[in-house]
């Protein structure tokens, strides 16, 4: 009896954690109520996090290694530069100096690259205006405003995300064209 409780019980709480599980930004979260500096940055970070999400959506071992032409990055060197610029912009946000393991794997690694990008949108959904400026990229003789963190590592990162669709393409695992960039989500068929 107490073997089929203790078994019963077991099962029910990793049920409920797997029900908790959810995947960050398979969908775009939902809007914010009000339009402030920090609302406008945190939504330009979840567009990233759906559209990296997506990029890297199904990748197979052969199109991790898959590089257009010898001068180029494989996916998955492209993956380990967004996944350190997604430190870069954690750190920036939440003022820190955390270091990039790059002997994760690379579903670690895209899980805390996603999970990176969430975490800086709920801190810029919750900031203040003057806080925008607390906000620093972390150079090595140098630290960078704000402004730059928009033009240098998010804007690099979504760059880099069309990089990974493009040349998944071509290693002949498109896409999935079910994703509305535009709504965030997937289209039902």
């Amino acid at each position: 009896m107490k073997t089929t409780t203790l078994f019963f019980l077991a099962s029910l709480t990793i049920t409920v954690a797997m029900a908790q599980q959810r995947d960050y930004y398979e969908e775009i979260p939902e809007l914010p109520e009000n339009y402030t500096a920090g609302t406008v940055a945190g939504r330009m970070v979840d567009g990233l996090g759906f559209r990296f999400y997506w990029a890297t959506a199904d990748l197979r071992p052969e199109d991790l290694t898959y590089r257009p032409a010898e001068d180029t990055r494989t996916i998955l060197e492209t993956v380990d530069h967004i996944y350190s610029m997604s430190v870069m912009i954690y750190n920036a946000v939440h003022k820190t100096s955390e270091k990039s393991d790059n002997s994760l794997s690379f579903e670690a690694k895209r899980k805390q690259a996603l999970l990176n990008f969430e975490k800086v949108s709920k801190v810029l959904k919750a900031s203040k205006p003057e806080d925008m400026e607390s906000y620093e990229v972390i150079g090595r003789t140098t630290n960078y405003p704000f402004w730059n963190l928009i033009n240098g590592p998010i804007a690099d990162c979504l760059w880099h995300c069309g990089q990974i669709v493009s040349h998944r393409r071509a290693a002949g695992n498109p896409f999935n064209s079910n994703v509305s960039v535009f709504m965030g989500k997937l289209r039902s068929n």
